[in-house]
């Protein structure tokens, strides 16, 4: 669904991304892992749409998007989720699903004039949807709650119900488990699991949760200084020489040491 070609970003003299290849099949959960300042995040605001490449290509379903907008992205199907969500803090649970949606009719001030009976059909089917959404979250009790008084959890699930009212083929996660209680975190990862095997959904997630990510991901894909340094099942992943040093900075104190 979306490969990576010899992917570059730069920062002035910040090498953040470096010549990096990789792929991200169709219907699966991919985990991308990596110590601190792997580039992780800024591969995902590339992908995105939020970064341009400083070289490189992106390709999503055989296109080169590599520097299209934000907006573009959202309309080709690649959705993404933040670390600190970034809900619509003065608007409730449901009304932050409903403004979701692309090409509401009712947005248009004429459409509201001259064709208010097709504005209520849209809006019932965007409710219908959100409803649906929140009862599969179970945050339908909250549907008139404020979102900014939402705990972390809360509006973690909340930013999965938002990916969920669009019809999205690719789902960026970005530390889903982030400030999570370990009781909500194993709910959340259920609901990943069900949207992918039950909705389809492709998923890549980064996230620090080591156990998470195990549980729901085959391939996870390492990088380190801005390139992929292994890739495969956690298991085998967990027990290459390779991570451990990136993680742990073995491999710096051997070099020091020779």
């Amino acid at each position: 669904m979306l490969r990576l070609e010899n992917l570059t970003k730069s920062f002035g003299g910040l090498l953040a991304v470096n010549n990096c290849s990789l792929e991200i099949e169709q219907g699966k959960i991919t985990g991308l892992i990596g110590p601190n300042g792997a580039g992780k995040t800024t591969i995902f605001n590339m992908i995105a749409g939020s970064f341009k490449p400083t070289s490189g290509r992106i390709l999503f379903e055989g296109n080169d998007i590599a520097g299209l907008p934000t907006h573009e992205m959202f309309h080709l199907g690649i959705v993404r989720t933040f670390q600190i969500p970034h809900e619509f803090a003065k608007l409730t649970v449901l009304e932050n699903l409903m403004v979701v949606p692309p090409d509401q009719n009712g947005e248009n001030l004429f459409t509201n004039w001259f064709a208010p009976g097709a504005v209520r059909r849209r809006e019932q089917e965007v409710l219908k949807k959100a409803e649906e959404a929140l009862e599969f979250l179970t945050l339908d009790k909250l549907r008139n709650e404020l979102a900014g008084n939402l705990s972390g959890g809360q509006k973690k699930l909340l930013e999965l119900g938002r990916t969920m009212m669009t019809d999205a083929k690719l789902v960026l996660l970005d530390e889903p488990g982030a400030g999570v209680n370990p009781t909500l975190l194993k709910e959340l990862a259920g609901m990943i699991r069900r949207l992918n095997e039950e909705r389809g959904y492709t998923f890549c997630i980064i996230e620090h949760d080591m156990d998470m990510i195990a549980s729901l991901c085959d391939p996870v894909i390492v990088l380190a200084e801005g390139a992929v340094l292994t890739q495969g099942k956690m298991e085998d992943v967990r027990r290459d020489e390779r991570v451990l040093d990136a993680y742990l900075g073995g491999g710096e104190d051997e070099e020091e040491a020779a």
